[in-house]
């Protein structure tokens, strides 16, 4: 009974299989970034970027409909174009850089939306917003295994200066040449990793798949290996449970994913050591004389 309902899926259908292959993907490649954003206190500019790749997306799919590469070259200058653009007008007027990616988020959304309503009709709509991580193709798994791959390397490359900037910038900057190369890389990588969530979970879910474990795994762990690891875990649990979810009770895959990773959130908010309740149910030895 239990094997049925947990692998019957994924042994019977592929477009199972592909989906929590996409997952996995995901997982390894987006999680680490969305950690990553969490400790640098940008979690919301993970938000904010992942509407920055509408416009271009939505340019792509007007031009030559629902393709692959054009919607994914079309989302990468779309999203690296809005964080360049948010970081000169932060460094150039009053603005602080929250507020100028509010805005360029803002109009970025309603400027892809807009061009999507143009030529599609709501099911485009719906596809471009919320994904289709149950219709994944063989071209959309490579390109998200790809990025993913691409990812973990240029993380192990840049794994010493991306924690120095994460916890002391100032002195990143004023002991190593590598504190512009960790920045504007990181920020390359964010914006792929978005692209890659947005072909499998579409604009407005990709960045759950980002954050939510990476909190998550905030709250459990104190060292940045184990929260990685434990990070990538939860979200692979999440893909998991989501998609048996979307089978079993024939709901949309990509929000019951991110459901799925935000109860686990809220669970590891309640019962994990850096939770609300979670350090009163350990016992700590008293201090002895």
């Amino acid at each position: 009974m239990i094997f049925d309902f947990v692998l019957g899926p994924f042994l019977e259908f592929e477009f199972m299989r592909r989906a929590l292959a996409g997952c996995l993907a995901l997982a390894l490649g987006a999680t680490p970034i969305g950690l990553f954003l969490l400790l640098r206190r940008m979690s919301l500019m993970g938000d904010a970027m992942s509407h920055a790749v509408l416009p271009g997306a939505a340019l792509g799919y007007l031009a030559f409909g629902l393709s692959l590469g054009a919607m994914t070259v079309g989302g990468i200058i779309a999203g690296i174009a809005v964080a360049i653009a948010s970081g000169w007008v932060a460094r150039s007027s009053v603005l602080k850089e929250d507020a100028s990616l509010a805005t360029f988020y803002l109009m970025s959304l309603a400027a892809g939306v807009l061009i999507v309503s143009l030529r599609g009709r709501n099911l485009d709509l719906l596809h471009v917003l919320f994904g289709s991580v149950l219709a994944l193709d063989g071209g959309s798994l490579l390109l998200i295994a790809a990025i993913s791959t691409v990812t973990l390397f240029a993380l192990a490359l840049l794994y010493r200066p991306l924690v120095l900037e994460c916890f002391d910038p100032v002195f990143l900057r004023g002991v190593s040449r590598c504190s512009p190369i960790a920045h504007y890389g990181f920020l390359i990588l964010v914006v792929l990793n978005l692209v890659s969530g947005f072909h499998a979970l579409g604009t407005l879910m990709a960045v759950g798949i980002m954050i939510l474990p990476a909190a998550a795994a905030r709250l459990w762990a104190a060292t940045l290996p184990t929260m990685l690891v434990l990070a990538v875990c939860i979200a692979l649990l999440s893909g998991v449970l989501g998609l048996l979810a979307s089978f079993h009770a024939d709901v949309p895959a990509g929000p019951a994913i991110i459901l799925v990773a935000g109860l686990l959130h809220v669970a590891s908010l309640v019962l994990a050591p850096g939770g609300l309740i979670g350090p009163r149910l350990v016992r700590r030895p008293h201090l002895e004389s």
